[in-house]
């Protein structure tokens, strides 16, 4: 296991300081605020505690209310809003500094057999073929002409092996194109031991969720990243459905598109599927999407 997949699940694995009250500890991100997709692992991981171990979690709806300080821990309280014979419902607040900062609702289930369909999975390259971020590497310099920056987005996706499929947004400034796009992903290392459990690869997902999928909405326009300066950003609401079981030690092929973007906001939906063709995740994202004056 790498260090930073080490460091990732560290930052997962909140203290308890009451029965439902959990604190988690922040750190810098690229931007100079939590990174979005902490507060909701770290969020769903405090529901998940209060809820028996055979009830998985099925979907979560979340709001992003204010910017979170990466500088000061964050403090999560968990509300038993229902304990039902089938299903077990959660929300959680994050607080810090006396405010909360985001909201999430979760609900969990026991396993049962039902009627079983799904969406085929689209066609995508072999995720060893592609690029690592260390073959990329000369790309991100090239895009961001700041070593230092490079090196902050590098060490915040450590703990991930993302592959993108087709050149992403930082490399096509001032090329509009299709608001589609696709990454594999998987952590960079295995699960395996105690940590190997199915809520810590649900949460793992939910973490990666936020990474990439508002891209989607900045290659219809050409424009290059958040990163970049030529966009302003910051994700607003996020839902996710689990469907089927699956590992985030294992490649997940994160199919992404953008239906819509007006009135300063973006939207972002994508399927998640396995490597052998399972659809696992359904995951709805809009967020703010300006353009600096």
């Amino acid at each position: 296991m790498s260090q930073a997949l080490q460091s990732l699940l560290d930052l997962l694995d909140l203290e308890r300081i009451e029965q439902d009250i959990f604190r988690g500890q922040s750190r810098f991100a690229v931007v100079p605020r939590v990174f979005g997709g902490q507060v909701a692992a770290q969020a769903l991981v405090a529901a998940g505690r209060t809820v028996p171990a055979d009830r998985h979690a099925h979907s979560l709806h979340a709001y992003f209310l204010r910017a979170g300080d990466a500088g000061a821990p964050i403090v999560y309280t968990v509300d038993r809003i229902r304990d039902g014979r089938s299903f077990t419902t959660r929300r959680v607040v994050a607080v810090q500094h006396g405010q909360p900062i985001f909201h999430l609702s979760a609900s969990f289930q026991t396993y049962e057999e039902g009627m079983d369909h799904q969406a085929d999975m689209p066609p995508a390259p072999d995720p060893e073929t592609l690029e690592t971020t260390a073959e990329m590497l000369p790309r991100y310099l090239e895009a961001y002409g700041d070593e230092a920056v490079v090196r902050r987005l590098l060490e915040a996706r450590a703990a991930v092996d993302l592959r993108y499929v087709d050149a992403p947004p930082f490399a096509s400034v001032g090329q509009p194109r299709e608001p589609r796009s696709q990454v594999w992903f998987r952590t960079n290392g295995k699960l395996d031991g105690a940590i190997d459990e199915p809520l810590l690869h649900v949460c793992l997902a939910t973490y990666v969720s936020d990474m990439t999928l508002l891209d989607s909405v900045l290659l219809a326009h050409g424009r290059g990243g958040w990163v970049t300066g030529d966009v302003v950003g910051a994700s607003l609401d996020h839902a996710m459905w689990f469907h089927r079981p699956f590992r985030a030690d294992e490649w997940l092929l994160y199919d992404q598109e953008s239906p819509s973007a007006s009135g300063g906001r973006g939207l972002g939906q994508a399927r998640i599927y396995t490597q052998d063709g399972r659809l696992a995740i359904t995951v709805i994202q809009e967020g703010v999407v300006r353009i600096p004056r």
